[in-house]
C-alpha cells in the first residue's frame, strides 16, 4: 500500500495533538520533529523535508491557529495543504496538440516498466476517446519490439515497427507520418533505456525530439527506487527537458518518498501513477486526493470514479427489478463480487475509504479475499442452472455432489450459501427503501 509507513506515523502525530485541548509552541515543535522524522524515513528528499517542516511550523504558530477552538484540526489542515502543494497543487493533465495530431515521447532508464506503461497510456487514451498508435523505437534491448507488440495487442492498439532499421530517430519520424496518414490522432514513442544516464542515450533522445517535435516528453520512473528515481528525473529534465512524470509501481512502495519529492526537485509534475500490473492500472495523479489518503481521510472521489467505471447501468436496473421480485440468484451474487474485484479488490477499496483503521486492516489477509472469490466461482460453476437460480433445493446430496465437482469441502458450500442469504437480505432492505433515500451507486454492488 502506497505511503503506508508515512500515513501511520503522521496519523499517530495528529492523534497526540487531538488529545490536547490547547496547543503550545512546544507541542508544535514536538509534532514537527516527529513529522520530519516520518518524512525522512519515507525517503523524502532532505531539502524538501526541511522546507516542508519549516512552512508547516511557521503557519501552525500563527495566533489564529493556537487560539482557535480546534487547533489540532487547524494544524492537520495546514499539513494537508502543504502536502498538496508539495506534490504539485493540482492534477496536471496531458496536453494535446491544437492541430489535432499529438506525439508523446516516452523516455526513462531500463527496468522502470516503460514499455508496459506505453501500453497502459494507450489504453487510457483509448478509453478517453483518442485513437492512439504505438511505435517501437527501442532497437537495442532484445525482444523490445516483440514485447511492445504483445502489449499493443492486449490493449487493442496497433504498433508501428521497422525491424531492420537501427536508427530510432528515423523510426520515430516514419511512425508519426504513418500514424497521421492512417487517421490516428496520438502516437506514443517507446524509446530505449539505459542502466544510467549517459551521453549516448541523451543524444539519441535529442535526435528523436528534433525529428518528431513531441507535444509532451513523459519520463517513466520506478517509485521503488526512491530518491534514485528523483535524481534520474532531474537528470533527464536538465539534459532533455521533460513535461511530466509517470511513476510506476507506486502500489508496491510503502514509503512514497519519490512521489513526495519529484515535483519539488524537478519542477515537473507527476501526471500518472502505476498502481498495479493490469493494463488498466494507470491512474491520473491527483495531489489533493493523495494527500487525503496519506492523512487517513480516504479518497472518495477516486472510489466513486472506480465504482462508476465498474458497474453497468443496465445490469444495475435489472438487478433492482430482480430484488423486488425476490429473484436474486447465486449468479447475481457472484456478479456483485466480480464488480468489487474489477475495482481493484478490497485492498484498494479500503485504501480509499475514510475512517478505516488501516493498521487493523493489515491483520486481514487480503489475498484470502481473492481466494474466497475464486472458491465461490468454482462452487457456483459446479452447480446446475436450476441450483444457481434456486439455492433452496440444495439438499445434502446435492451439496456433496457440488463438493466433488469443485474440489472444496461441503463446509465451504454452506459458508457460501450463508453469505448469499445475508447479502440478499441486506440488498432487499435497500431496494425497499424510499427512492429519495436510495444511493444510485449502491445499485451496482
Amino acid at each position: 500500500m502506497a505511503f503506508e509507513g508515512l500515513s501511520e506515523k503522521l496519523q499517530g502525530v495528529f492523534k497526540k495533538l487531538k488529545g490536547k485541548g490547547i496547543l503550545t509552541e512546544a507541542d508544535i515543535n514536538d509534532a514537527m520533529r516527529e513529522v520530519r522524522l516520518a518524512l525522512l524515513e519515507a525517503d523524502v528528499n532532505f531539502k524538501v523535508v526541511k522546507d516542508f517542516v519549516a512552512n508547516v511550523k511557521e503557519k501552525s504558530l500563527g495566533q489564529d491557529v493556537l487560539a482557535s477552538l480546534t487547533p489540532a484540526q487547524q494544524v492537520i489542515k495546514i499539513v494537508n495543504n502543504e502536502l498538496v502543494e508539495l506534490m504539485g497543487g493540482i492534477n496536471s493533465k496531458l496536453t494535446y496538440s491544437p492541430r489535432g495530431f499529438t506525439v508523446f515521447l516516452m523516455v526513462g532508464l531500463q527496468g522502470t516498466g516503460k514499455t508496459t506503461t506505453c501500453g497502459k497510456l494507450a489504453a487510457y487514451l483509448l478509453k478517453n476517446g483518442k485513437k492512439p498508435m504505438l511505435a517501437a523505437c527501442d532497437v537495442y534491448r532484445p525482444a523490445a519490439i516483440d514485447q511492445l507488440e504483445i502489449v499493443g495487442k492486449s490493449v487493442n492498439v496497433p504498433v508501428f515497427t521497422m525491424r531492420d532499421c537501427k536508427e530510432p530517430d528515423l523510426i520515430a519520424e516514419k511512425a508519426c507520418k504513418e500514424a497521421e496518414y492512417k487517421g490516428y490522432n496520438v502516437v506514443i514513442l517507446d524509446t530505449s533505456g539505459r542502466l544510467h544516464i549517459d551521453e549516448e542515450l541523451m543524444d539519441e533522445l535529442v535526435r528523436i525530439k528534433q525529428r518528431t517535435k513531441p507535444h509532451e516528453i513523459l519520463l517513466v520512473v520506478d517509485a521503488m527506487t526512491g530518491q534514485d528515481a528523483v535524481n534520474a528525473a532531474k537528470g533527464f529534465n536538465d539534459k532533455l527537458g521533460i513535461d511530466g512524470i509517470i511513476m510506476t509501481k507506486l502500489d508496491g512502495d510503502s514509503r512514497g518518498g519519490a512521489a513526495l519529492s519529484a515535483k519539488a526537485v524537478t519542477g515537473k509534475p507527476i501526471k500518472f501513477i502505476g498502481m498495479g500490473e493490469k493494463m488498466d492500472a494507470l491512474e491520473a495523479f491527483h495531489p489533493e486526493r493523495m494527500a487525503s489518503r496519506i492523512l487517513g481521510m480516504g479518497d472518495m472521489m477516486s472510489l466513486i470514479e472506480k465504482a462508476q467505471e465498474a458497474y453497468d447501468d443496465e445490469k444495475a436496473i435489472a438487478l433492482e427489478k430482480k430484488m423486488r421480485k425476490n429473484e436474486f440468484t447465486l449468479e447475481d451474487f457472484l456478479d456483485q463480487f466480480g464488480q468489487i474485484r474489477s475495482m481493484g479488490g478490497l485492498t484498494k477499496i479500503i485504501d480509499m475509504m475514510p475512517g478505516i483503521n488501516k493498521k487493523a486492516m493489515k491483520d486481514m489477509d487480503m489475498d484470502q479475499s481473492e481466494r474466497e472469490f475464486i472458491h465461490m466461482e468454482a462452487i457456483i460453476q459446479s452447480m446446475t442452472t436450476e441450483e444457481r437460480k434456486n439455492p433452496n433445493i440444495l439438499n445434502a446430496s446435492r451439496r456433496k455432489r457440488i463438493s466433488s465437482g469443485c474440489g472444496l469441502p461441503v463446509s465451504k458450500i454452506n459458508q457460501l450459501i450463508r453469505k448469499y442469504e445475508e447479502t440478499k437480505k441486506m440488498m432487499k432492505q435497500f431496494t425497499g427503501a424510499p427512492k429519495h433515500k436510495k444511493n444510485k451507486m449502491f445499485r451496482g454492488f
